[in-house]
């Protein structure tokens, strides 16, 4: 018996480590996804576009094909890449995490462009693809382009979140990130599920609501749908520039060119200054954020014509004779 209790009672000592264990994994995973918000914010504001053209009952299921590529992408291609990275050449880390960082500002630049009417825009943007009148063809065509933009998405938020962690041993590391992959995907296509159903619930509530508050307020969705979805777009290009500029800012610092940096946060620290103390904070932060999206839209707008002239060639180039 006093065997028994006492296997009873390194049970219970191991269940108790175990339950600490996942609270600091969920712990630090949500910090580390935290700090990937940009990223975030504009996988969610992208990938509604890839579902335009579907009736409206093959809205969720493409949702869910994306959502378990979006799965297969971190887990099993991002996720030991991440890891080896961090446990032999955590050097790297910081490089990748601007060159990630280079491409948000790209990418946001361009969208910013395209919305000016500057140049051509891109031509992987579901609105400029070709009508096909096979729908099949077209859900194979438009989740493939939705899983590859999320490839390059969650490649930025992997990285982020890897560089995010505390030192720890490789399970530790391996489960937070794994938690940040599972976690992050679940809240952006749980988002993009409810924001693409939205106008959906509008029209039942508009047509079968018993009163007539209901009704209006099911109109009221569906006229206002279309603006939130321009809104979502505009804030996800900003967030894309603010944390696109913020990355490259802080790892020209860590390279030793802090210039940029020490800038930013005195005219940061002198704005504060100029609004009473309890706002101080608050207007620090915006003015940094805002400084550091302005630096990745400038950055976006000169690697504008890179990307077009020597990046997308080679890429399409790349993605062609892997599909043949």
């Amino acid at each position: 018996m006093s065997g028994l209790l006492a296997l009873v009672d390194d049970v219970a000592a191991i269940a108790k480590v175990a339950a600490a264990s996942v609270d600091d994994v969920i712990g630090q995973a949500a910090k580390a996804g935290s700090k990937a918000a940009g990223a975030v914010i504009d996988d969610a504001a992208v990938t509604p576009k890839y579902l335009h053209g579907f009736k409206a009952e093959r809205e969720l299921p493409v949702i869910w094909r994306i959502t378990k590529g979006s799965l297969r992408n971190k887990l099993v291609y991002l996720l030991p890449v991440g890891l080896l990275l961090a446990n032999f050449a955590p050097w790297a880390i910081s490089p990748l995490l601007m060159l990630g960082g280079a491409y948000l500002c790209f990418e946001g630049a361009e969208k910013v462009a395209h919305a000016l009417g500057w140049g051509h825009g891109h031509e992987d943007y579901p609105d400029k693809e070709k009508v096909v009148e096979d729908p099949a063809h077209l859900e194979e065509q438009k989740a493939a382009g939705a899983i590859k933009t999320d490839f390059i998405l969650s490649a930025e938020i992997m990285t982020i979140a890897l560089s995010a962690i505390p030192e720890s041993n490789f399970w530790m590391e391996a489960a937070t990130l794994a938690a940040v992959a599972v976690m992050i995907t679940v809240a952006v296509y749980g988002a993009v599920a409810l924001i693409v159903k939205m106008d959906d619930l509008g029209l039942v509530m508009a047509n079968r609501g018993r009163f007539a508050l209901t009704r209006t307020f099911g109109r009221g969705l569906v006229r206002a749908m279309p603006g939130f979805l321009k809104l979502l777009t505009i804030v996800g290009t900003a967030a894309m520039l603010w944390v696109g500029g913020s990355i490259i800012i802080h790892g020209l610092e860590q390279m030793g060119f802090a210039a940029p940096y020490n800038w930013i946060h005195d005219i940061a620290v002198s704005v504060g200054h100029a609004v009473p103390a309890q706002f101080e904070g608050a207007v620090e932060w915006t003015t940094t954020a805002a400084i550091d999206g302005v630096f990745g839209l400038a950055l976006g707008l000169l690697l504008i014509p890179v990307g077009e002239k020597i990046i997308t060639p080679i890429w399409r180039k790349v993605f062609h004779k892997a599909a043949v």
